[in-house]
């Protein structure tokens, strides 16, 4: 279908508002014209930027408070002569309908400067504007000049907390509370002159300005040409919350009927605007399916709160085919991938990737094979088979750990992207893994009507495998509800998201939830928690319609009696986890009946360590906006998935997806959960768990819940092998907890060295806490034993301390109450103030001074002895080649006699051949030079065409530079460059330099 042509008569204020939005955005006004050369142009000016409040958003916001439903619906029919009102429905329709029409009859058929204002979230041609509530809040404190510890500002920079004298609806709703204050210190009281293009205009601005002093002055006019409703209006815009009461849907069907499918498929404001301007042109069949280049709007996983049987069913299952796949859900980035050969690119395939938002990620991922910033394309040059042309994948970004071989959470995939884009094939750090699940389009056809088994056998067949870079997920198929219930607890156990369930019959469908494909998160099962009686120490304040109240809390473990410091409150307790779902109004007016008035502002400078300990000491991890003290508190019961390790709190554990499941107060402070009472449960639950069904909990009511089964993280790895031996108090006392099995001899399994730490007095957690002195076994950088290493917080000690210590124990049991210090060999990881301890337990040979060492460690410690002297008859030479060959594996570059060894290097631009008394000051260096390399056993090499050169050294500002660039660029290995200040530097420093640093300018 091709776009309108502009109508010929345009008037002088259409073009400079032509000029002002289009002139200053991503693409130039001439890139513009060339990309859509028959875009529509308006024949008149935009209209003023207050008709779309007046207009449109006040009474769309009017409109929504109106009641809906079926008695909406009723009350609208009746009267003798038709309806007496219209339903809000049919209200919404036509205040859109009214403002559409209006704009192509006063304005003209270019409708982008409005619809980008009206959805501002669906705009994906201005770039995000870096601003959040507390930015907005400090500019317009500086902007009005007013104290920010005034009432004002400490409300505009607090204004998720009830103010001293705002209504309580404007507490959580950020803009509502910027217009309060606005309006008291209006520029101007009427409404602005600003046209739509100009805010347009200054939007763009704001969208490119880097920092905060950028951005003031942009604010600034907006404050003098706006009053406070259309300020607060174009804060919304800003921070992307409209909620009019209209979907994208219903603007973009009532700009055209095909606007939301092309919508869809290329996510574009701009091309739904610019393409479809007669709303009787309807799009064409081939120009309603996904293209090569242009980002769609992917299908999405519906969430089902039935039983597992119901979101089969849901699935249309017939008697020939029952088949479901069941996937594992990815903790990712939903993204798409684009590739298209082309020919003017290095490698010849093109890619294009982008996010579930439409945020353009290519930059980041690579554009071609041969692109050095590509984290993930540079890798592809074998993925695809070769009769693939073309192709669009959707899947989910994740980032991979290698050394672990585990998934890494989300939050770092940018940062491992880019770690990958700088040092591509180190190999041992996290990188960006794509896992593909379905393909789109393949060789210039669409593949959205295609079932999902057919669009899967494509799959496979285009794509091979790169290990741990660029993979097919994987699935599996199943015929009945009870292969669910495995596959879930395996991911709960994993700490994995959860799962997908996919209809293998159904047909791809864009920017739909629906039951073809469901997800199942353990968070929404039932039977994996023990409700827990914690008291609430904190709260934090809502936002939206729970805004100026407390919507989630902050709850803690109470510190017991024989923790509790002399001359300390017997109340303190510590931070445990935060929890805000599963409350109910009558909940949450319980709660505040119960603890009015006795809530205090958390005040950072002086917190209230002698009742509520937090984590990260003068941080204030999870730092809550108002505490209570706990005896004027109130005991909530609490169900969870799973503990987990987090230094986000005090505990050093916390709870994994908390709900709230009723208030108890039959208890107080004193009788509510204690740290040694949690600690006690959780070992006790350890101990004894045992496989138990599950059901999804679809009940709305807090009915009356028995105990249910905690699963702590770990558990399904529990020791059931007897301790073959005799047993000990070696351990008595002492908490452990094994993360991994002992790889080095005597080499024993996790469930087996559980059992000898238990048979020699110990006590086995399945989770690190510090709280409870726990000292950490492992043997492998598992996925928890990497977790502690990155907090830095906590010791790692290999298996073999065990054998030593028990073994010591036998030995000399007169030592009572001893264990065997900890030494380096003992130790997988060593926090940083331990190291120099842990080392003074040994000589300097490794001998320890707290244990026997037997014959087979004597010789070991004996073998790593370093030689110090040579014996007589030594061939030296043969010596000296000997180390040569060797010097990589025996560290020997940081001495000097070796440090240049298999260096084959050339100087440039000195003379050879005169005696040194005839030398100038430049090629007396140059000889010193020389000298210092043939010591460090490099080979000087006179001839620059020999192409065993591995170093050319030259004279910072030699003329001959350029000719020796042109005649080494030819071979095959590049040699390296460096100027005469490498050798020396690295030859004083004792260490070779980086040469990068000594690269010649020029």
């Amino acid at each position: 279908m091709s776009s309108q042509r502009a109508p010929r008569h345009i008037d002088k204020e259409a073009r400079e508002d032509d000029d002002l939005q289009y002139g200053h955005g991503p693409l130039s006004k001439e890139e513009l014209e060339a990309k859509y050369p028959n875009r529509p142009l308006n024949h008149h000016k935009t209209l003023p930027f207050h008709e779309l409040l007046v207009s449109l958003f006040t009474p769309l916001s009017e409109n929504k408070k109106k009641p809906t439903g079926p008695s909406a619906a009723g009350r609208a029919k009746r009267g003798p002569h038709g309806p007496t009102h219209q339903s809000p429905h049919e209200v919404r329709r036509i205040i859109i309908e009214r403002f559409i029409s209006r704009w192509r009859s006063e304005v003209g058929h270019d409708f982008y400067p409005a619809l980008r204002l009206i959805i501002p979230e669906k705009d994906r041609d201005r770039a995000m504007y870096g601003l959040k509530e507390k930015t907005i809040g400090r500019l317009l404190v500086k902007l009005m000049k007013i104290d920010k510890n005034s009432e004002d500002g400490y409300n505009l920079l607090n204004w998720k907390l009830p103010g001293q004298t705002f209504a309580s609806r404007m507490a959580g709703d950020f803009a509502g509370r910027c217009f309060e204050v606005l309006s008291k210190r209006p520029m101007r009281t009427s409404m602005g002159n600003m046209r739509i293009a100009e805010v347009n205009q200054l939007l763009d601005q704001l969208s490119s300005a880097p920092k905060e002093e950028a951005q003031l002055p942009i604010f600034q006019i907006f404050y003098n040409r706006m009053n406070a409703d259309e300020l607060m209006w174009l804060i919304r815009i800003i921070l992307r919350q409209m909620k009019v009461g209209a979907s994208e849907k219903t603007f973009l069907d009532l700009w055209h009927p095909d606007g939301e499918t092309l919508f869809n498929v290329s996510s574009s404001l701009r091309r739904v605007c610019w393409e479809l301007t007669d709303p009787s042109i309807r799009l064409e069949g081939n120009e309603t399916g996904v293209t090569l280049m242009q980002c769609f709007q992917p299908q999405l996983a519906q969430f089902q709160m039935h039983s597992f049987q119901r979101m089969v069913d849901n699935m249309r299952p017939t008697p020939e085919d029952t088949e479901f796949w069941i996937e594992e859900k990815l903790d990712g980035e939903r993204m798409q991938m684009h590739m298209v050969e082309d020919d003017s690119v290095p490698g010849g395939r093109r890619f294009g990737f982008w996010s579930r938002k439409a945020k353009d990620y290519t930059y980041l991922y690579g554009s071609g094979i041969e692109d050095e910033n590509g984290a993930i394309t540079r890798h592809l040059k074998k993925a695809f088979d070769s009769g693939v042309r073309n192709l669009i994948l959707d899947g989910e970004m994740i980032t991979w750990d290698p050394e672990a071989d585990i998934m890494v959470p989300f939050g770092t995939l940018k940062t491992a992207a880019l770690s990958e884009q700088r040092n591509p094939f180190a190999g041992n750090g996290p990188r960006p893994l794509f896992r593909i699940f379905d393909i789109i389009y393949l060789n210039d056809e669409p593949l959205t009507q295609y079932t999902l088994r057919d669009r899967r056998r494509a799959l496979e067949r285009c794509i091979t495998n790169v290990y741990r870079r660029f993979e097919v997920h994987s699935y599996t198929s199943a015929h009945s509800v009870e292969a669910i219930e495995p596959l879930l607890r395996k991911v709960v156990a994993e700490a994995s998201e959860g799962l997908v369930l996919k209809n293998p019959r159904s047909i791809y469908r864009l920017n739909s939830r629906n039951d073809d494909w469901m997800k199942v998160k353990p968070e929404y099962m039932t039977g994996f928690g023990e409700s827990l009686d914690c008291i609430i120490i904190g709260g934090y304040y809502g936002s939206g319609h729970r805004g100026g109240r407390l919507s989630s809390f902050l709850c803690g473990l109470r510190v017991d009696q024989n923790h509790i410091q002399k001359g300390a409150d017997p109340m303190k307790c510590y931070s445990f986890f935060k929890v805000g779902g599963g409350f109910k109004a009558e909940d949450y007016a319980n709660i505040r009946h119960h603890t009015e008035n006795k809530w205090v502002d958390w005040d950072p400078r002086k917190p209230p360590i002698h009742l509520i300990e937090l984590a990260g000491g003068e941080a204030q991890f999870e730092r809550p906006d108002v505490w209570i003290k706990p005896c004027d508190s109130v005991v909530v019961s609490v169900k969870a998935a799973s503990v987990c390790a987090s230094d986000s709190f005090r505990v050093g554990l916390t709870l994994r997806f908390p709900r709230f499941k009723h208030l108890r107060m039959d208890r107080d402070w004193s009788t509510s959960l204690s740290i040694q009472e949690f600690i006690n449960l959780k070992s006790r639950l350890e101990e004894e768990s045992r496989e138990k069904e599950f059901t999804v909990d679809t009940r709305r009511k807090a009915a009356k819940t028995s105990k249910k089964q905690l699963l702590v993280a770990g558990n399904d790895n529990k020791a059931t092998k007897p301790y073959a031996g005799h047993g000990s108090d070696a351990f008595h006392g002492l908490n452990f907890c094994v993360l991994s099995e002992a790889t080095k001899l005597p080499k024993r399994s996790k469930a087996e060295l559980e059992q000898f730490i238990k048979a020699n007095g110990g006590s086995i957690f399945q989770s690190p806490t510090i709280q409870a002195d726990t000292i950490v076994i492992a043997d492998k950088k598992v996925v928890k034993v990497a977790s502690l290493i990155k907090s830095g917080l906590q010791n790692v000690v290999r298996p073999r301390w065990l054998f030593d210590a028990v073994q010591q124990h036998e030995i000399d049991l007169g030592r009572e109450g001893q264990l065997v210090p900890f030494e380096p060999r003992h130790m997988f990881y060593t926090v940083q103030h331990e190291v120099e301890r842990i080392q003074q337990n040994v000589d300097r040979f490794g001998d320890s001074y707290g244990r026997d060492v037997g014959p087979a460690e004597l010789k070991e410690i004996c073998d790593d002895m370093p030689k110090e002297e040579l014996g007589s008859g030594v061939e030296t030479d043969a010596l000296l080649s000997q180390l040569q060959g060797q010097h990589h594996d025996l560290g020997l570059r940081d001495m000097k006699g070796f440090m240049f060894s298999d260096f084959h290097a050339y100087i440039a631009s000195w003379q050879r051949g005169q005696g040194v008394v005839d030398l100038g000051e430049d090629d007396l260096r140059c000889l010193l030079v020389e000298h210092k390399l043939r010591f460090g056993l490099a080979s000087v090499i006179s001839d620059l065409e020999d192409a065993s050169i591995t170093h050319i050294v030259v004279q910072e500002g030699v003329d001959k530079l350029k000719s020796i660039r042109e005649k080494i660029s030819h071979r095959k290995v590049v040699p390296r460059i460096v100027t005469l200040e490498w050798v020396e530097d690295s030859w004083r420093e004792g260490t070779l330099l980086d040469e990068d640093r000594y690269a010649p300018r020029g």
